[in-house]
């Protein structure tokens, strides 16, 4: 029996592997107390030996950027750097070197890294449709967000909309919307000229 590195809140003895992740609460070996364990499955498989960095054995050989002594596995993908299998960070497909890790979230380049991101498509919505909510306080104020709405509607249409998956709904209700409050200016205007 392996022994997990949980204690009971109780009295302090270890958890055994069997008593996490169980269905229901399960009782401390010790003092009897219910517990119920919840862990992630990974903490509890062996961990496997890492990737250990070559060193190089044939003169000629490509070395790492980092560590001179050792076996080029791949370039980055960012840099160019030659990277041993140590260096080597994949993120999906791409194969980087720490220095562009750590540079990618300041230059925006690395979408799978960056922590937030601006809705323009909640923007464009809300500038289209709060002037026909509040059409009788704020109407004159259609002239400014129209445009601006269907400018960001344009602008942002290809931009990665959300951290998480978000779809573009959004932004043609806010075309719609948009197209109909221009159409209404056009219309009022039109009038005002002609009559």
């Amino acid at each position: 029996m392996s022994v997990s590195p949980f204690h009971c809140a109780k009295c302090g003895t270890l958890f055994p592997e069997y008593a996490l992740n169980a269905q229901d609460l399960t009782p401390c070996p010790a003092c009897r107390a219910p517990v119920l364990g919840l862990v992630f499955p990974a903490l509890l498989r062996p961990q496997g030996p890492g990737e250990r960095a070559e060193s190089i054995l044939i003169d000629g050989e490509s070395s790492c950027f980092y560590h001179p002594s050792k076996k080029a596995a791949v370039p980055c993908d960012g840099c160019g750097r030659f990277l041993c299998t140590l260096c080597d960070v994949e993120i999906g497909d791409r194969h980087l070197c720490p220095v562009c890790v750590e540079n990618a979230p300041k230059k925006g380049k690395l979408v799978q890294l960056e922590p937030s991101r601006y809705h323009y498509d909640s923007i464009a919505f809300l500038l289209a449709t709060m002037p026909l909510l509040l059409f009788f306080m704020c109407w004159p104020a259609m002239v400014v967000t129209a445009p601006l709405s269907f400018y960001l509607c344009i602008r942002h249409w290809n931009t990665p909309l959300s951290v998480v998956p978000r779809t573009r709904i959004r932004f043609v209700l806010a075309l719609f919307f948009v197209l109909l409050q221009i159409g209404g200016m056009g219309l009022v205007i039109l009038g005002l000229v002609v009559g």
